[in-house]
């Protein structure tokens, strides 16, 4: 149970690291350069460093406001994105085909792979098995022959 994530529930110091993470992401799009990035995302480093020590929790929510409000005035108007992400150039492009296609392959295609389709066909059965044992035998009316 230890292990579920608490659905929309963020502890103070996650929002902290979220908006680190962010303002590091929000650097990166404005320094194309390494060395001048690494040396503002060190200062930016220093600035969350001085205030880890505030046990003042009034305090804390409120340089955490001030954080999102600076980083959302600064935000660059162009973010960088990763390609494979959400809004990036390649998202999406690569298609993943289901795993039943290679059901479908011709056999002299099979017999290049035989170690892999023999423990394909053992895993399948051990998958029928372990369906029937928890939801029964399939009916015999909703096959289709």
């Amino acid at each position: 149970m230890a292990h579920l994530p608490l659905l929309g529930v963020k502890t103070h110091s996650q929002k902290v690291c979220s908006l680190y993470k962010r303002a590091l992401r929000n650097l990166e799009a404005y320094y194309d350069r390494r060395n001048v990035y690494r040396y503002q995302a060190v200062l930016l480093r220093d600035r969350f460093d001085k205030n880890a020590k505030v046990t003042d929790m009034r305090k804390a929510v409120e340089l955490l406001k001030e954080g999102e409000n600076e980083l959302f005035m600064l935000q660059h108007p162009i973010p960088r994105n990763f390609a494979t992400s959400v809004g990036g150039v390649a998202h999406e492009r690569v298609v993943t085909p289901p795993d039943w296609v290679i059901d479908y392959w011709h056999p002299l295609e099979k017999a290049h792979y035989p170690e892999y389709f023999k423990r394909r066909e053992e895993r399948k059965k051990e998958f029928i098995a372990m369906w029937e044992k928890e939801y029964g035998p399939a009916d015999k009316k909703d096959e289709k022959h």
